[in-house]
């Protein structure tokens, strides 16, 4: 038994999802680079954060993809089945989906988020003001494989992706999400996914290094949520938060960067930073239209349609299972 399991034997953590986050951050921070999951963002502090966030003047996808979605909401309608279930792929504030059940007659709506709590919470609120809409919530980790819910096994299926999450994910592993929403919707099932796309690098750089600083305290939250969750010692105040655009790679990467060489410990394991050492926790890839769809076609999906801002700084795609 190596370091880091004996540390997760001995540390008798409450759940499963728990562990999970114990072995990734402690293998995560033992890489050189060190890294974290953004998936880790979003307990409920983090998903509070990120509604934040998206309310930022700097931050423009919010904003544009729900004028898409808004002005396009009759098209979208007109390529749906009416009675299909709609399945989002880590559901968070129910701003988005909210445009597409007023515009299309689902018969049933599925939210899968892994923040349990934060996703009963959204559903409930929309249970309120849809009442007819059947709402069966997934607490899963939606980049995995889960199960739906028995209930819609004979409606047809449409994927909901949006808010660009696909961008957080590399290229390889956009390909292996989209396969794997592909399987789990299922034969004959459509997806409506938001895909934020390339535009002037000041624009990227505001949007993720915002004046209010909300954005790095959303990074810096999963070194808070390490300390609360898994006993971990980060002083807060000694990391600080980076955005840079990679042009080379088509990304934005947030970094949090040691302010001082330090140590600190988790679970019974060390982790020493130099003065300047990152840890590199989100990516966000912006695509061209064209670079998107391909992605898509070899991710056994065919893409329909797509609809952009008449500022072209996000779209929003219609896909279609192929074969």
């Amino acid at each position: 038994m190596n370091v880091h399991a004996t540390a997760l034997a001995d540390a008798h953590l409450p759940d499963e999802q728990t562990s999970a986050f114990a072995r990734d951050a402690i293998d995560d921070l033992s890489q050189h680079p060190k890294r974290l999951s953004p998936k880790y963002f979003y307990d409920a502090t983090g998903s509070e954060l990120f509604e934040a966030i998206t309310r930022l003047p700097e931050y423009y996808p919010t904003r544009t993809e729900l004028s898409i979605l808004r002005d396009r909401g009759t098209e979208i309608a007109s390529i749906i089945a009416k009675g299909a279930a709609l399945v989002e792929f880590g559901a968070g504030a129910t701003t988005k989906v909210r445009l597409l059940l007023k515009n299309c007659d689902f018969g049933a709506y599925v939210p899968v988020d892994i923040s349990g709590d934060f996703l009963n919470a959204q559903a409930d609120g929309l249970g309120k003001d849809f009442p007819s809409l059947h709402i069966y919530p997934v607490a899963a980790d939606f980049t995995a494989p889960f199960a739906l819910p028995g209930a819609i096994a004979d409606m047809p299926k449409v994927g909901f992706f949006p808010g660009s999450t696909l961008g957080n994910f590399e290229p390889h592993e956009a390909c292996a999400f989209l396969r794997s929403a592909r399987s789990i919707l299922g034969r004959g099932a459509q997806m409506i996914i938001g895909v934020d796309l390339e535009k002037d690098e000041r624009v990227l750089h505001d949007a993720y290094n915002d004046s209010a600083g909300v954005t790095a305290r959303f990074n810096l939250n999963v070194l808070a949520r390490i300390n609360r969750e898994l006993g971990g010692n980060f002083e807060l105040s000694a990391f600080t938060h980076r955005a840079i655009y990679n042009r080379e790679r088509h990304r934005i990467e947030m970094h949090l960067i040691s302010k001082k060489t330090q140590t600190v410990r988790m679970l019974g394991t060390s982790f020493s930073f130099r003065a300047g050492e990152t840890i590199h926790t989100e990516n966000s890839y912006k695509y061209s239209l064209e670079r998107f769809a391909a992605l898509a076609r070899v991710s056994g999906w065919k893409p329909r349609t797509s609809w952009t801002d008449p500022a072209g700084m996000f779209s929003v795609h219609a896909l279609v299972t192929s074969g």
